[in-house]
């Protein structure tokens, strides 16, 4: 029997504050405010197209009163002429209203879209372990087209509604007190109506972003690892995960769908029932009096327009309770402020840096503790790298060999203890500056859309015989040349179209091109081919040439010929020494290096 399990990413989906929150509207109107001359356009054609609007049931019963139940064929060819007017300008003056009110959706979610991205960009890598990337997706795509609905789908005109329903109400009034109460009478049900759409439209959009969000986490994390899916036989288990949040998600459509028809259906219902009261009325009065039909006519008019916004409020406010709900996210989002930036002091800037003595450790790190967690990961970490120097950190998986080299570049922040720079700790250095200086190259190579000198240069300009020399001294440029190709290839997706081997190449010519101070190998050759690994390794000696090394490896080529061998066991340094002087001492490097043989 199978055991149902709750998904994680739909539980740790918050649901959030108000439906609809005046805050909320206020830091939307903060990225509006650069184009409010687009907005007053707006403003100034929306009221004309609702002057040109509400014109034409005037002029149809001027011309039924006057030319029409008392025949004048050249009069009412000119009422004729200015009905078609009044309708060609509306239409003309809905263009331009229209045009300038998308305008302005399209520049705003532009400025929104730009700061999501960079906002998402400055975040620390704990964020990225604690928010899946399907989330952010979401946030970043769905939500904010979500957004963009309240003005591409006219929400917004829910201003323009609000004002045509007040002009509405005193034409007619002017036009008859009685026949306008008749009509008003109804309007407490349509209250009582909207309130209760409302509240099932709030409820439902609210879990529809929860499940659309965790919907995208899972196919998300499943597209990754597709390969292991299918090597694994998971196909049908994630198929049918994915069918239990898919119809979560189907399901909370449902309570909208019905809000919406219900509103529709018995408001259309509620504007009959009011024409029929007039109607009504009319013949009761028993007259053929001409104004008396002229105003029938025209009260039948402005009923359709007075009621054709209520009816499509729904929708409008289906509209709007999206966007309120996406903006709760994307706001919650844009408030996260895990940054990966640092204050940098005066005295320590760039172009303020003392110069350190001849003798002080190029990295020092004492009594460093972190933890991702519950369980510490490094315990009281002592460490000093000379300049110059090529260390080797070596240990059992787990033991905080790369979480060592995480915290030095400041992927995560250490707990305690202290980490420096050429003397200088590294929280008082700005990122920028740090990362310029320091180079890591890991296992796992990232390649982006583009082609490899793009992906090698990563956007900065570097002159083309620098990146000649670069692709040239990791012999990235013997590997293209086997495959018929060079730098200016195209990369496929994630980089898929070239092997492991020549995506580490390319990191490496990254590495080269930068100049780091220091470098640091992430098992950067874990899993490269034998010919690769020979071109890598000679270009790596050139680029490790005056120049502090930090090397996380597993293979024993690499290791054995550094200066010195640090060796780490469940978050401590546990040795410390040369190769033959770890050897000989037969410790936990000894049973290592036998291991290290073994695999090679």
């Amino acid at each position: 029997m199978a055991v149902a399990t709750k998904r994680p990413g739909l539980e740790a989906e918050q649901v959030l504050g108000k439906a609809y929150d005046v805050r909320l509207i206020g830091r939307v109107s903060k990225y509006v405010r650069p184009h409010l001359h687009l907005l007053g356009a707006w403003v100034v054609f929306m009221c004309t197209t609702i002057v040109f609007e509400l014109g034409q049931p005037y002029v149809v019963g001027y011309a039924l009163q006057h030319h029409i139940l008392h025949p004048d064929a050249q009069m009412l060819f000119v009422d004729a002429g200015v009905f078609v007017a009044l309708v060609l300008l509306q239409n003309l003056s809905s263009f331009c209203e229209q045009w300038f009110l998308q305008l302005a959706g399209q520049r705003t979610m532009h400025g929104l879209r730009i700061a999501i991205f960079d906002h998402v960009l400055a975040q620390r890598a704990a964020f990225f372990d604690r928010i899946p990337v399907g989330r952010l997706m979401t946030r970043m795509t769905n939500d904010i087209e979500s957004l963009n609905e309240m003005f591409s789908q006219g929400a917004i005109t829910l201003i323009a509604d609000a004002i045509k329903a007040v002009i509405i109400i005193v034409i007619m009034l002017r036009l008859d007190v009685q026949l306008s109460l008749m009509t008003f009478a109804t309007l407490p049900l349509v209250v009582v109506l909207v309130e209760v759409a409302r509240r099932a439209m709030r409820k439902s959009f609210r879990q529809i972003r929860v499940r659309l969000a965790a919907m995208n986490a899972f196919a998300q994390e499943h597209l990754f690892g597709i390969r292991v899916l299918h090597l694994l036989g998971r196909g049908k288990t994630a198929l049918r995960e994915y069918n239990e949040i898919n119809a979560g998600h189907r399901d909370a459509y449902l309570l909208q769908i019905r809000a919406d028809a219900a509103m529709y259906a018995v408001v259309e219902a509620i504007g009959k029932i009011a024409l029929a009261a007039i109607l009504w009325w009319a013949a009761g009065r028993g007259s053929s009096d001409p104004a008396l039909i002229a105003t029938v006519v025209v009260f039948k008019e402005y009923i359709d327009k007075f009621f054709i916004p209520i009816r499509d409020l729904s929708a409008k406010y289906a509209v709007m309770q999206g966007a309120m709900a996406a903006s709760e996210r994307i706001f919650q989002l844009l408030d996260t402020e895990e940054f990966d930036g640092a204050v940098v002091s005066p005295t320590t800037a760039a172009d303020e840096l003392v110069a350190p003595p001849a003798n002080s450790p190029a990295v020092e790190l004492a009594g460093v503790h972190f933890s991702y967690g519950a369980e510490p990961v490094l315990r009281g970490v002592d460490l000093r790298v000379p300049r110059g120097a090529t260390v080797a950190v070596v240990g059992a998986t787990g033991s905080g060999k790369s979480t060592v080299i995480k915290l030095l570049t400041r992927l995560y922040e250490r707990d305690r203890g202290s980490i420096k720079l050429d003397g200088v700790d590294i929280r008082d250095l700005a990122l920028p500056e740090l990362r310029r200086r320091i180079t890591v190259v890991s296992q796992d190579c990232i390649l982006f859309n583009g082609t490899l000198a793009d992906n090698i240069a990563l956007g900065k300009p570097y002159e083309r015989a620098r990146l000649d020399e670069a692709i040239h001294r990791v012999g990235l440029d013997r590997a293209l040349k086997r495959r018929g190709a060079d730098v200016t290839a195209a990369v496929a997706e994630r980089g898929s179209n070239f092997s492991a081997g020549e995506r580490q190449l390319v990191a490496f010519a990254r590495a080269l091109l930068r100049d780091p101070e220091i470098l640091i190998l992430d098992e950067a050759t874990a899993h490269v081919d034998p010919e690769a690994e020979e071109l890598i390794e000679r270009g790596v000696h050139e680029l490790m040439k005056g120049r502090t090394t930090l090397v996380i490896a597993h293979r024993l080529s690499t290791i054995r010929n550094a200066d010195l061998i640090v060796v780490m066991d469940k978050g401590h340094i546990v040795e410390q020494g040369t190769h033959d002087e770890l050897v000989a001492k037969g410790g936990l490097y000894a049973a290592l290096e036998k291991t290290f043989r073994r695999q090679q």
